[in-house]
């Protein structure tokens, strides 16, 4: 017999894009190897650390002796690169039937694109974006930080350790946890580095709004 699922009770959700919602996977892999060929690194270790992360956090890791300006140049062109190139993006199973189910109830994106390539992404996936949206120009941290989802918390009105994240990374996960907040991985990457519990994709997710209002997540 299957498992039972893990029932968690949030009054609000927090959700990642890249891995989590969105399938990015084939894009990210063709920026960021070319961007280690160009600088000598092996583009395996490379993938290792960028997921999750904003691009400069991810240049600042592998080439810890650079100026930061020089990062920050790389992270727009980087930006400009990957939103110019859709190739591939599509949902990660159960996401679009997954946000359908969000409707009226108090979510948020949060995510490590800008405002640029996130809608571009979720368009490519055919998502509607949530109407809260934590972009990178509204933190002044890269996760790991939990900058990012403790805004989201206070733009949605609700209290960390009320709120339950989404997430596929190492960096985003962590983020998270910082955060207070109890952590859903989604995917492969996530089971590593020991979320409260991990799907597969989001078909593995079922939402129930309580009478008392707040969010019943069935996962598993």
């Amino acid at each position: 017999m299957p498992a039972a699922a893990t029932v968690l009770t949030a009054r609000a959700l927090l959700l990642d894009m890249d891995g989590t919602l969105v399938n990015s996977d084939a894009v990210v892999e063709r920026c960021w190897r070319r961007w280690a060929d160009r600088h000598g690194l092996d583009a395996d270790e490379v993938m290792k650390v960028v997921h999750g992360r904003q691009g400069y956090a991810s240049m600042a890791v592998l080439l810890p002796d650079r100026p930061m300006e020089q990062n920050f140049a790389d992270n727009a062109r980087m930006l400009a690169e990957e939103t110019a190139d859709m190739d591939g993006v599509v949902e990660i199973p159960g996401a679009f039937a997954f946000l359908a189910s969000l409707a009226g109830l108090p979510h948020a994106l949060v995510t490590s694109a800008d405002v640029g390539l996130s809608t571009a992404r979720m368009a490519a996936a055919g998502l509607e974006l949530p109407d809260v949206r934590v972009t990178a120009e509204s933190v002044g941290a890269s996760k790991p930080d939990p900058e990012g989802f403790l805004k989201g918390a206070a733009e949605l009105g609700v209290a960390p350790e009320d709120c339950v994240v989404f997430e596929d990374s190492g960096a985003g996960i962590e983020a998270g946890r910082s955060a207070g907040m109890r952590v859903v991985g989604v995917g492969p990457r996530a089971a590593a580095h020991r979320p409260d519990v991990v799907v597969r994709d989001l078909t593995q997710v079922r939402v129930e709004s309580a009478t008392d209002g707040t969010i019943r997540l069935h996962v598993g």
